[in-house]
């Protein structure tokens, strides 16, 4: 049964674990995709408050673009400007209380072409615009990957041009963060971008990249050393940051979003330690956030659960380690007001 919904969801409930401890969920979205065959095609406040409402001290989250309610009309690299317009109001709704003490998309990072160069500094300014007091950065995602099994967003080699890097010191230059993801046979390629713009704050999502799927599948013993070798190198940029999460997206290959019931969060926790522990141990929780990113891996687990399990998983880690996974890195990183 893939990506059963929330009534599939509904199936596995359990009690909330530790619930004052403070959450900043540091990824999710909101989009209203109504013609795309996917899975949870509208995800707006009223979707996110019911998933985030549920227990766990979620006090404020990010929202990262999504492809979302561009504008329709006018100059293509200013089209991401209208998500930003769009989410603005979103969180705007979120701050009137109204929909519960959760600050909802409190950040609003969007997107922007870096491959402009230096040409993007006006679309950078006209987010601004659309977001005085939320907007902080931008999400370029710069995957590629041979395999036509991976969905390749970029062209290959991307990150060592001139005009993305170009592109990338003007954002340094208005101090605005970059969010991005590479496959992850690219970190050699993100080590050297992140070492070349040492000025720009980089916050790498989804563990690094990680692909268990296509011509990865079933070669543990060579993708795994690999990519923990690539990930302790990008660990030595000082200027990354790293987002513990993403794998409930089916190319993590562990398959959770076919159980005919999901998955509870001891097992959950467990089936991630090993991921989640390398990364932590190489960039320090002042460097790791825990992320949702919802509603992409909704497909495999609910909310609490996902939190639930991040806590059993963490429960040994010092008090202030714990609170900088769980909420003080995400909102030093993303300049939320506490």
């Amino acid at each position: 049964m893939p990506y059963g919904g929330n009534d599939w969801l509904a199936l596995t409930r359990e009690d909330i674990l530790e619930p004052d401890l403070p959450i900043c969920d540091p990824h999710h979205h909101f989009w209203d995709f109504r013609t795309a065959r996917i899975p949870y095609q509208r995800y707006l406040l009223p979707e996110l408050i019911a998933d985030i409402d549920q227990g766990h001290n979620v006090r404020s989250t990010v929202f990262i673009e999504a492809r979302a309610m561009y504008r329709a009309d006018g100059p293509n690299e200013m089209k991401p400007v209208g998500e930003v317009e769009f989410v603005q109001g979103l969180a705007a709704a979120s701050a009137s209380g109204l929909y519960g003490k959760c600050r909802a998309a409190a950040t609003i990072i969007g997107h922007a072409d870096l491959k402009l160069g230096d040409r993007v500094a006006p679309v950078l300014e006209a987010l601004q615009a659309a977001s005085p007091n939320r907007f902080k950065g931008v999400r370029h995602i710069v995957t590629w990957d041979r395999d036509p099994h991976v969905e390749s967003r970029e062209v290959e080699g991307v990150l060592a041009t001139a005009a993305f890097r170009a592109g990338a010191k003007a954002l340094a230059r208005m101090n605005l963060t970059l969010d991005t993801i590479c496959c992850w046979p690219q970190l050699p390629e993100m080590v050297a971008f992140a070492r070349a713009v040492p000025e720009l704050t980089i916050i790498m999502n989804h563990l690094g990249g990680l692909n268990r799927t296509g011509r990865f599948a079933g070669k543990d013993d060579e993708v795994m050393p690999a990519w923990r070798a690539g990930m302790a190198e990008l660990a030595t940029c000082p200027n990354v940051l790293l987002k513990l999460g993403g794998h409930g997206m089916p190319r993590f290959g562990f398959d959770w979003h076919l159980r005919d019931k999901p998955v509870g969060s001891e097992e959950l926790s467990a089936q991630i330690a090993p991921l989640m522990s390398s990364c932590i141990e190489q960039f320090g929780p002042a460097r790791c956030m825990f992320e949702s990113n919802f509603p992409v891996d909704k497909v495999s687990f609910s909310h609490p659960v996902l939190y639930n399990a991040f806590k059993r998983f963490s429960k040994d880690y010092a008090v202030a380690e714990r609170a900088a996974l769980f909420h003080d890195t995400a909102v030093k990183a993303y300049r939320i007001a506490i």
